[in-house]
């Protein structure tokens, strides 16, 4: 399974405005994406594409992250995302 890791850029984490912003991008992804913080086991991964499931994994600036993907797409997929995390959505 595809997985690549991202740091956390947003100044507030993963909450409120980068949250929407990542959960509508997850959602718009031809595969579906989980999220988890680095460390965690796989099976508390949690769906990207939702916003109120990302703003309880707590992710805060500077947090590493996991996010895996299967099936077609997957790699431009989470290479989309992990662009998308690395950049600071609260000043977009």
């Amino acid at each position: 399974m595809p997985e690549r890791t991202a740091t956390i850029a947003s100044r507030s984490g993963l909450h409120a405005r980068p949250a929407a912003l990542f959960a509508e991008a997850a959602g718009e992804q031809p595969v579906e994406v989980t999220i988890a913080k680095v460390g965690e086991p796989e099976d508390d991964a949690v769906d990207a594409a939702s916003i109120l499931s990302l703003m309880t994994l707590g992710a805060e600036r500077g947090d590493v992250v996991v996010l895996r993907a299967e099936g077609d797409g997957a790699d431009a997929a989470l290479d989309a995302l992990v662009t998308l995390l690395e950049t600071d959505l609260d000043a977009v």
